[in-house]
This record gives structure tokens, sequence and C-alpha cells, in this order.
């Protein structure tokens, strides 16, 4: 995209997550239930809303929030990490996130793959780009947007030059962009 805008983050920073970049980084990683958001390269996946078909200009694909859509964070399920319709499977889960909220923080959502290739228990479940509340929200490790920035990148995100998100601190950014091949910061 073409200019910055800002987003939340989780409530206690950030930690490395499982995604396209190397595994043997240095420093803290992710893990279930720390309130951290991912840092790393991760693939932008899937779309998903509450309305039937897609944001008007969305190409990921996409996939209607119904009421027994969950991502279950329940490390001990079969189905740690992955999008499921209740409806349709055996649960053998005792947490998951519904992705049909009562407010509307995931009426606009991205699947960020994240601890998904494959998917390690213990490592962290559920990360999307959603929506956020005001700009002082933080969130449960997800990375958040006001309405019109994420209107913006869903139009943006072009599945056929497969998108990433890549979310580090600026300092990191700064030391890696050049090993790791990122543009400039």
């Amino acid at each position: 995209m073409d200019e910055p805008f800002p987003a939340s983050l989780g409530t206690a920073g950030m930690a490395w997550g499982r995604g396209l970049h190397p595994e043997d980084v240095a420093g803290t990683r992710k893990k279930e239930g720390d309130g951290k958001s991912p840092a790393g390269i991760f693939e932008l996946r899937l779309a998903t809303g509450y309305s039937k078909t897609a944001f008007p200009g969305t190409r990921l694909p996409y996939r209607e929030a119904t009421e027994t859509l969950r991502c279950v964070d329940d490390v001990k399920s079969r189905s740690y990490n992955t999008l499921v319709d209740e409806a349709a499977v055996v649960k053998d889960w005792s947490s998951a996130e519904d992705l049909r909220r009562k407010d509307a923080l995931y009426r606009l959502l991205v699947w960020v793959g994240h601890n998904d290739a494959p998917v390690e228990p213990g490592r962290g479940s559920c990360i999307f780009l959603h929506l956020r509340t005001s700009a002082s929200a933080t969130t449960a490790g997800c990375t958040a947007f006001d309405d019109a920035p994420m209107e913006r990148l869903l139009r943006w995100l072009d599945p056929a030059a497969r998108p990433v998100l890549v979310q580090l601190p600026q300092g990191t950014l700064r030391a890696l962009a050049a090993d790791w091949g990122l543009p400039s910061p």
C-alpha cells in the first residue's frame, strides 16, 4: 500500500511467531494466550466477514463468518489453530474464537498464516487482521485497524501476488531488511 496507517497490537507487545521467516531468530517465542502479536513474516490467506458476500473489491478467498464458524484455540484439540464449522464437525475443544461476534470487531477479517504450516500446539492460534474499537485499543494477539484502512487493505490484497504481513519492531526490521530481502522501512 502506498502510505502507512496506524494499527493496534497485542496487549503484551510482540514475540516471534511461526511463519515464512527463519525459525532460528533469537528472542521470545509466541505462546498461546501470551497477549503478544506475532513478529515475523506471514502469508495472508483468507478474508471472512459478517456478510454473505465479500467486501466490495476483496480478491482474497472469502468465507462468511456464520454463527457456527470457529477458530479453535484449545491446544489439546485436533482442530487447534484451524477454522471449523462447529455444526459440521465433532467438537473436541473446550475453547474457540467465535468468528461472528456480537460486536463489529470481526466484521472484516483477514486470516494470518501464523503457526499453520504445520501447526505446533501451544505456539499461538487464531491470529487475524481485524477491526479495532479505538486508536488506544489493544488486542489479545492480533493486529487491528480502523474501518477505512481495513477496507483499503481488503481491496489492495491480491492473492496472485502472494501477499504477506511483515510485522517487526522497527529496529529489528532495520537490522534484518537486507538479509531477508525486505523493503527499507
